[in-house]
């Protein structure tokens, strides 16, 4: 397994950086993975590598470089927390779809990857992979603890590729009102799966975090690559 820094070109000009981490095979299907509101942190290139290390050119975008570049923040301060929530409001969700785009296309066309490439999102993240299944050309999308899918769901019907979202069912970020919104409007689309998580908070997956849950994180995880094998095979 190899990783190095890569510059990605933007639909309307400029150019923005990114993590890719390499499987040790010459080739493979890819992966872009959509941040969190940390930016480009230790543990978004921790899911890299620990994908590249199963197969996959895992790349992960720096999708705040319009405000500013290589921001990398943890969730270990209220300092950092404020900083990350202030990045968020001044996050561009439409720009940044387009440099989901560019960010799929550059790896669609690195050396080594078979053609197939799938987008997989956290927070901020999931938002994106639901969006980039309705919006992009990924060829399937999975979105952890997504936000702000309930205010988006007119979107749904775009939706021709296969969609994979994990739902925490403790989320303070979208309350039980909205996930019912989002299952009930999303279940007539057969491209879309949902798994539904009892007495997990939001961000379950991050290891390390308040919320982390380790029994359910691996069983998300497993789904998750299982449907990424069956879908970008």
């Amino acid at each position: 397994m190899a990783n190095q820094q890569v510059t990605i070109t933007a639909k309307d000009g400029g150019s923005f950086g990114g993590y890719l981490a390499s499987p040790g095979s010459d080739r493979g299907p890819g992966i872009v993975i959509l941040q969190e509101i940390f930016g480009v942190n230790k543990g978004m290139r921790d899911i890299a590598d620990g994908l590249a290390s199963r197969g996959f050119y895992a790349l992960v975008p720096d999708l705040f470089w319009r405000i500013r570049p290589g921001i990398e923040l943890t969730d270990q301060s209220e300092t950092e927390w404020k900083e990350a929530f202030g990045l968020f409001q001044q996050f561009d969700v439409d720009k940044g779809v387009d440099d989901v785009q560019a960010a799929i296309s550059f790896l669609r066309g690195h050396k080594g990857v078979t053609g197939k490439v799938g987008t997989l999102g956290y927070c901020l993240g999931g938002r994106l992979a639901y969006l980039s299944a309705a919006r992009t050309d990924t060829d399937a999308a999975v979105g952890y603890y997504g936000i702000g899918i309930e205010n988006l769901l007119n979107e749904a019907f775009r939706i021709k590729k296969p969609l994979l979202l994990h739902i925490a069912e403790g989320d303070d970020y979208v309350p039980p009102p909205a996930q019912e919104m989002i299952k009930d409007r999303l279940k007539s689309n057969p491209n879309i799966t949902i798994h539904s998580y009892p007495n997990v908070g939001h961000a379950f997956a991050r290891i390390g975090g308040k919320h982390y849950d380790k029994a359910i994180a691996d069983l998300a995880n497993v789904r998750s690559q299982t449907f990424f094998r069956q879908h970008l095979s």
